[in-house]
C-alpha cells in the first residue's frame, strides 16, 4: 500500500514498496530510497522531487483536507 502524507509547508512524502513515480509520457522515475518527497511549493530544481527550496522562500500551505474536495475517505 502506497501513502501521501501532506507535510507542514513542505513536501508530499510517499511511502510504500508498489509505488512509482511517472512522467507524463509515461517513462517511470528511478527511485533510490524510500519515502521519496515530491514538491508542493513548486520552487524546486528537482522536480518533481522535493530539494528543500520551500524552506529557504518560506513555504506556508494549509495541511487540513477541504470538506467536498476530494479530501480522506471516512474507511
Amino acid at each position: 500500500m502506497a501513502t501521501i502524507k501532506v507535510l507542514q509547508n513542505g513536501p508530499y512524502q510517499v511511502e510504500g514498496d508498489d509505488v512509482m513515480a511517472v512522467d507524463s509520457s509515461g517513462a517511470k522515475y528511478a527511485l533510490a530510497k524510500r519515502p521519496f518527497y515530491l514538491c508542493r511549493c513548486g520552487a524546486s530544481k528537482n522536480k518533481p522531487f522535493c530539494d528543500g527550496t520551500h524552506a529557504k522562500i518560506g513555504f506556508k500551505a494549509a495541511e487540513a483536507a477541504v470538506p467536498g474536495a476530494g479530501g480522506p475517505s471516512k474507511d
